[in-house]
């Protein structure tokens, strides 16, 4: 274990080893951390809540404890922490997946699954008894939660480039929408038709669009543009992706 660890070194060494107190705590800081994440993401309307957050570090932060316990008891070698790899692994997919879930079938949620993820090695940390690398990896998570969609709305509404989910009332306005699209300064990069929505009655689009007028990129906003769109009588819905 490595005794280097500021906290560790404030604590005790009973901190450093696999003990009935290391676990409480280890499992304490997991519980915390990841309520702390799982609030923020539940208060954003994300579906990765709570529970999903405290399960996932939980599953880290115990992995790492088994690791750590069966190096000390010569179970293992130096170099096979295989069970902290084999949950950093599961924790990645899990991720993954839950990409997939959505109103819209859009590509949604990589901000909470990576943030999944991360709380996954945050609790193989915990779980090896690397408390301050631990929670200040946490500390930066958060602050790139909390604070950073501000400055990455604010670079995003600046872009010339941008993609909306396009609902229109049938594929034969498509040519009709195109032609108001360059009639307002921008060009269409992709259209993509959503297969999904076979059958419903109505076409839905993946759309990427460039900003090319002047004038444009000088007033109008993202949302400013996709409001004047959403105000023509054949599209049914539409909005940025993000």
């Amino acid at each position: 274990m490595n005794n280097q660890d500021l906290i560790t070194a404030a604590l005790g060494s009973w901190s450093a080893n696999i003990n009935i107190a290391s676990v409480i705590l280890r499992a304490a800081l997991a519980l915390i951390l990841s309520s702390i994440i799982g609030w923020e993401r539940s208060s954003k309307r994300h579906s990765a809540g709570l529970r999903t957050f405290i399960s996932i570090t939980l599953a880290g932060t115990f992995a790492g404890m088994i690791d750590s316990y069966l190096h000390a008891a010569g179970s293992a070698t130096e170099n096979s922490y295989i069970i902290c790899a084999a949950t950093i692994v599961s924790a990645a997919l899990i991720s993954v997946y839950s990409i997939l879930y959505n109103s819209r079938t859009q590509i949604r949620g990589l901000t909470t699954a990576a943030s999944l993820w991360c709380m996954g090695v945050i609790g193989v940390g915990l779980g090896v008894g690397l408390y301050t690398a631990a929670l200040c990896i946490f500390a930066v998570l958060m602050f790139a939660l909390s604070f950073l969609p501000v400055l990455e709305k604010l670079l995003k509404d600046k872009s010339n480039h941008f993609e909306v989910h396009l609902e229109l009332k049938s594929a034969g306005y498509l040519p009709a929408f195109s032609s108001t699209i360059r009639q307002l300064g921008m060009l269409i990069d992709d259209i993509e038709l959503n297969p999904a929505y076979t059958g419903s009655g109505i076409s839905v689009y993946s759309v990427s669009f460039t900003i090319s007028s002047v004038e444009l990129k000088k007033y109008k906003s993202h949302q400013e543009i996709i409001d004047a769109l959403g105000s023509l009588e054949y599209v049914i819905f539409i909005e940025e992706m993000r």
